[in-house]
């Protein structure tokens, strides 16, 4: 016996089990990393209203190791973040853990990249989400005119239908090709 400190309601851990990829021993260790971001403002034990109502400010969960050399880390962040802020509270750091884990499916991590290059938020990922992109990737280290080739050249190889474009299915034809992108849509818990 000892004073083990309960984190969460076992109905709350079957909860968080049934709507991710990871064990109860997996979840406990993602609030162990998410309390670490700012063990000020997470307390110890959770209830089941601040599991989703306190939220660690964006510029603290980006220094994170696993995100601070990403060059999408705000973008991955507004993404997860349920107001859209990038500000994230433990169920969305759940969330966002669960589809960047070896376990979550190619289907659910393609969506959640899409929706990471989809910077604009118009379900499409246009011209100038691809020129954002490349500038992002390549830290501002090409010409504009080179830019330009690459944004043309990935919307040829890319775009289906033809209009200037990548819908979803279209990414989703090209993320099924990519033999690296499980292992590269991935944070390891």
């Amino acid at each position: 016996m000892g004073n083990k400190i309960v984190t969460f309601t076992e109905q709350q851990l079957e909860d968080y089990q049934d709507c991710t990829f990871f064990t109860r021993k997996e979840i406990l260790r993602v609030f162990k990393r998410f309390r670490e971001v700012n063990p000020d403002l997470v307390p110890k034990r959770m209830t089941e209203n601040q599991a989703h109502t306190i939220a660690v400010p964006v510029e603290e969960i980006e220094k994170l190791p696993e995100l601070k050399e990403n060059p999408f880390k705000r973008r991955i962040c507004q993404v997860f973040s349920h107001d859209g802020s990038g500000n994230l509270t433990f169920e969305d750091f759940l969330d966002m853990m669960s589809v960047f884990s070896e376990a979550a499916p190619r289907d659910i991590k393609a969506w959640y990249a899409f929706r990471i290059y989809d910077l604009d938020d118009d379900m499409y990922i246009g011209r100038e989400d691809l020129l954002e992109a490349t500038r992002l990737l390549t830290k501002g280290e090409l010409h504009p005119q080179e830019r330009d080739e690459i944004v043309a050249s990935v919307l040829d190889e890319a775009d289906v239908d033809g209009d200037g474009r990548l819908s979803f299915m279209d990414f989703e034809h090209v993320v099924v090709r990519a033999p690296d992108f499980l292992s590269t849509f991935h944070i390891r818990v």
